[in-house]
């Protein structure tokens, strides 16, 4: 089931720093969440991310926090490293940050502070709750909280696959 969240602030698809926008569609979003998959699918934990402004590809990023013995190394933080790195901060403005699961609180928190437009994830946090450490704090409750970032959520795209990652 696709379940599209929107902090008050950002209530139309299209964002309000890019009124312009063609509004997403889901042949897209299920396009690049398929990409963010299959980072999962390489990741300590199945959290993988990828990160697109005007239809190409930013940066890519997995979980890690094993390998790097880094708590904050997940797929969203990685992605947004990589992107900060290459392109600087400006790029992310306006971008979409997919993601195979819903961001944590830490992870949203970054989200915003770096102004994407949307964030689309598949499996929600109660969705994978069972099968790792949560901390409850939905995005769009985060977001609801932070006025000066308005953002788009969409969950549930591919929803079922990536669960299947956080079954193993």
């Amino acid at each position: 089931m696709l379940v599209t969240l929107a902090s008050a602030a950002a209530a139309l698809l299209a964002s309000p720093r890019c009124p312009d926008a063609a509004p997403p569609d889901a042949a897209t979003d299920e396009t690049f969440m398929r990409i963010a998959i299959e980072e999962a699918r390489q990741a300590d934990f199945p959290y993988g991310a990828v990160i697109v402004r005007d239809g190409g590809i930013l940066a890519r990023g997995r979980n890690r926090s094993r390998q790097l013995d880094d708590p904050t190394a997940h797929g969203e933080m990685d992605a947004i490293r990589h992107a900060l790195a290459q392109h600087g901060s400006k790029a992310l403005r306006g971008a979409t940050l997919y993601t195979s699961g819903e961001p944590r609180a830490t992870c949203m928190g970054a989200i915003l502070w770096c102004h994407f437009d949307r964030l689309v994830y598949a499996a929600s946090i109660d969705q994978v709750v069972t099968r790792t450490s949560q901390m409850m704090v939905h995005s769009a409750d985060v977001a609801a909280k932070t006025p000066f970032a308005p953002i788009s959520i969409t969950g549930g795209v591919l929803a079922d696959e990536a669960k299947a990652l956080f079954a193993k």
